[in-house]
């Protein structure tokens, strides 16, 4: 049975948001910043995550587990996002706490 997700996998590196009403919380290994990505871009995630899935639907939100085998099956160092703003955004998780940590990739993918 395949589970309907808010994203799309790209290669090896690249997740694609695909549903505005679904945040979706990038969460790469338990020693790096979680990312929000919403429909206007992406924020730092701040919260306490859900515990379950059902929790995290009452939030309208998806958790992305990067390291868990349905998506890429290991902690990535750079990422890859497409967000619904239109923008591609790198993620390098080598330049956490620095203005290099996220930034826009390509203005427009589209």
């Amino acid at each position: 049975m395949s589970i309907e997700r808010a994203f799309l996998k790209s290669g090896r590196n690249t997740i694609i948001h695909k549903e505005k009403k679904l945040d979706l919380v990038i969460v790469n290994g338990d020693n790096h910043p979680k990312i929000k990505v919403t429909h206007m871009g992406l924020v730092p995630f701040k919260e306490e995550l859900p515990r379950n899935r059902r929790e995290a639907k009452e939030r309208d939100l998806e958790i992305v587990q990067i390291s868990h085998n349905d998506v890429f099956g290991e902690v990535k160092r750079l990422l890859f996002i497409q967000a619904l703003d239109g923008k591609e955004y790198k993620v390098d998780y080598s330049k956490i706490g620095t203005k290099l940590f996220v930034r826009i990739h390509q203005d427009s993918y589209l």
